[in-house]
């Protein structure tokens, strides 16, 4: 028996799933920061954090369907490219998000 359909196949799968998913859910809180917040916070721009993060999910997604060591090497910078930007760059970003709600002369309220 040989394929996808063994443990370590399967195995295999399960991770590139997980980190296709780490991938989209990086690009799409990418999406969603304002473009003045990257420099603000003394990281690349926005631009070239959605090209990187793009170019990981493209592969994340490819690596899907080959089962066995799909893309293995550019999956596996991929996950780390998103890692990097969920663990150094959002947090750093993520002061610069427009909370809402209603604000007065003092703050929020």
């Amino acid at each position: 028996m040989s394929g996808v359909w063994t443990l370590q196949g399967i195995v295999l799968l399960i991770l590139s799933l997980v980190v296709f998913l780490l991938e989209v859910y990086a690009l799409v809180d990418a999406v969603r920061q304002k473009t003045a917040a990257f420099p603000a916070a003394g990281k690349l721009t926005k631009p070239i954090w959605l090209g990187i993060l793009g170019v990981a999910t493209a592969i994340g997604f490819i690596s899907l369907g080959n089962g066995m060591m799909a893309l293995g090497f550019l999956n596996i910078i991929g996950a780390v490219a998103a890692g990097v930007y969920l663990a150094d760059v959002r947090p750093a970003v993520a002061r610069y998000r427009d909370r809402g709600g209603s604000s007065g002369p003092y703050g929020s309220w």
